[in-house]
């Protein structure tokens, strides 16, 4: 009788077990020094994006530099170019001295070019679609150059890409912008400014949760589109309940305290 009043879980077992060992792989792989000392959860808010702009150029450069600057991959070869210059390209070899990202990387193999990488100016209108597709960018970018496939494969490199820009601290927008509703206003929706998710709400919101637990992040509920806010909440359990009753070393050395 009591199972009848059992919630169901967020997602199936497997699908959470892919999103935990994605953590952990990028933990492994992407500089978990700098996840835990400086990786913030990054906000839709003043306080994180400050700057005015007065051109649709100027936003994309500001925007591009702050999510770059809070991924820790300032010391990183990339390059914002208009839409225009972008042209087909092949990623180029380099080598970090030590850390991978902050103010310690270090290039020590230089590139022999940039990695180019643009935005979608419809986008402009969409600021946290920008900000997420930036996102997602650089963590594709960083899978590339550390060479390292995902749990389940390189069927699986998209999703890991979302997954890892959750990693870097922008769950929020990547959660608040797999779908865009249409609202009222036809007028006023434009498909062309949505940035193409890889993983569902669900899926990206419980990673968002993840990494939330493991940041003792209090405020980014909030700032999650109303309907998303629930199953937040509900991931937060999981999660903790998940941790608590696990054995596995690296999930307990990042658990807070």
């Amino acid at each position: 009788m009591l199972a009848l009043f059992k919630s169901k879980p967020l997602l199936e077992q497997a699908e959470q077990q892919w999103l935990i060992d994605t953590f952990i792989w990028a933990v492994e792989h992407f500089d978990a020094a700098f996840f835990t000392k400086h990786t913030q959860i990054i906000l839709p808010t003043v306080a994180h994006f400050p700057d005015s702009v007065s051109s649709i150029e100027e936003m994309a450069t500001k925007v591009f530099v702050r999510v770059r600057d809070y991924a820790g991959m300032s010391a990183w070869p990339i390059q914002l170019v208009a839409p225009h210059q972008l042209q087909p390209q092949v990623f180029p070899h380099f080598e970090f001295a030590e850390h991978l990202r902050g103010e310690q990387s270090q290039l020590i193999v230089p590139p022999s070019h940039t990695i180019n990488i643009s935005f979608n100016p419809n986008q402009i209108n969409q600021p946290q679609d920008l900000v997420a597709s930036f996102a997602g960018t650089l963590a594709t970018v960083l899978i590339h150059h550390v060479g390292v496939l995902p749990p389940g494969g390189k069927d699986y490199l998209p999703q890991a890409a979302d997954a890892l820009a959750c990693f870097l601290g922008f769950g929020v927008m990547m959660s608040n912008t797999v779908y865009q509703f249409k609202g009222g206003c036809g007028s006023c929706y434009n498909p062309y400014a949505n940035r193409e998710a890889k993983l569902s709400e669900t899926h990206t919101v419980f990673m968002h949760a993840l990494i939330s637990y493991f940041k003792n992040d209090r405020d980014s509920k909030k700032h999650l589109k109303p309907h998303l806010r629930s199953q937040f909440k509900k991931a937060q359990k999981e999660i903790k309940a998940l941790v608590d009753n696990s054995a596995n070393p690296l999930l307990l050395a990042y658990a807070p305290t």
